[in-house]
């Protein structure tokens, strides 16, 4: 966009404002915007009628295409400020004139309004978009007053305008050729505000007391403002209520996740526990692995004996039976000799015969 961009702050050059013809140059981007003289606007510059193709091909260079928008702009919102940029950049240069209706008139023509004259016209002039604002601006344009302020182009949106016995009071300002169309924002408008004031009125009167107005700011009667506080105390309660007892859902909750937690790690430990005692007492388990191996180096360090045969070759007999701890019986020792004398007892031949036939031999004489 040609000439000073008021939503650019960049710092790439020295900052030169564009000259208001109604009150001097605007400083910085920071200050307001300013207000019209009521002489209207003064210019060495003649002022010369363009076409709507001239002004978007920028032309003419000397002087910034003026463009005006009026309005009420009540409950200053989005809407309002979308309408004023597309005004603005309707053309490369544009200098834009924002007329504003004093209360008198939107009281006569339109409806009370929100806020005061002079509320409204601060509010405009904070405007980044606005270059200059129009106080207590007329209903319907004359020719006077468009040459007054030198307007090139009026921007509206371009729904017929019904009011004051007209049926659409820019009528005239389309036939000269001087209109711009501006778009509408849809979900958004005065009316709608106000609207939802209305329609949420005990809500808001509740709110209000609760910020420190009294009844009689609010234009409400003393029962009922004690009906409101006492409303205003149980709704406190029944949010005490559902903070608690939202907080002890949380905490049952927290309770039940962390007891099946504990419950499921459980089972899985006595699942481990129970494999693990299988895989070692089992059937096949290392236990009996153990007990089999130990057997076997058992049974390897410790082998069974060999039998050994006797000299009579008696079966019998075996290595570990060694000799007789009793002494061999001695002829001549005193146990071995008969009570009776050996003369007193005869001999048979027979006996002798069979005692040279099998000879004594006594237990260890084996040799």
């Amino acid at each position: 966009m040609v000439g000073r961009r008021r939503g650019s702050r960049a710092n790439s050059g020295p900052h030169r404002p564009q000259q208001q013809c109604s009150g001097g140059p605007r400083k910085t981007l920071r200050e307001p915007a300013l207000f019209a003289k009521k002489t209207g606007y003064e210019s060495e510059v003649p002022h010369e009628k363009m076409t709507i193709a001239q002004a978007k091909r920028g032309t003419p260079a000397v002087r910034p295409v003026r463009v005006y928008a009026d309005g009420i702009f009540d409950l200053f919102h989005s809407g309002h400020a979308r309408a004023l940029m597309q005004a603005k950049n309707l053309f490369p240069n544009t200098h834009l004139i924002v007329g504003v209706c004093s209360d008198e008139l939107t009281h006569k023509y339109k409806g009370y309004t929100v806020m005061t004259e002079s509320e409204r016209y601060e509010a405009l002039i904070h405007c980044r978009y606005v270059d200059e604002v129009v106080r207590d601006a007329p209903w319907t344009l004359s020719p006077d007053f468009l040459k007054k302020h030198k307007i090139d182009f009026v921007a509206h949106d371009d729904i017929p305008y019904t009011s004051a016995g007209s049926e659409d009071v820019y009528k005239h300002i389309k036939e000269a050729g001087m209109f711009v169309a501006t778009q509408r924002t849809d979900g958004i408008s005065t009316s709608d505000l106000i609207t939802r004031i209305v329609r949420d009125y005990d809500l808001y009167v509740r709110r209000n007391l609760q910020r420190g107005y009294t009844a009689r700011d609010l234009n409400v009667s003393f029962i009922r403002e004690k009906k409101i506080r006492l409303q205003n105390q149980v709704d406190r309660m029944k949010e005490t209520v559902k903070t608690v007892e939202e907080k002890s859902k949380h905490f049952v909750f927290k309770v039940e996740e962390k007891s099946h937690d504990l419950i499921q790690k459980w089972e899985e430990k006595s699942r481990e526990f129970i494999g693990n005692f299988l895989e070692l007492f089992g059937p096949e388990g290392a236990w009996h692995v153990i007990q089999e191996q130990s057997g076997r180096m058992l049974q390897a360090l410790s082998p069974y004996a060999s039998p050994v045969a006797s000299p009579r070759g008696s079966p019998s007999s075996s290595p570990t039976r060694g000799r007789s701890p009793s002494p061999p019986s001695s002829p001549t020792s005193p146990s071995s000799r008969s009570p009776r004398s050996p003369r007193s007892t005869p001999t048979s031949p027979s006996s002798r015969k069979g005692a040279s036939a099998y000879p004594l031999t006594f237990l260890g004489d084996d040799e």
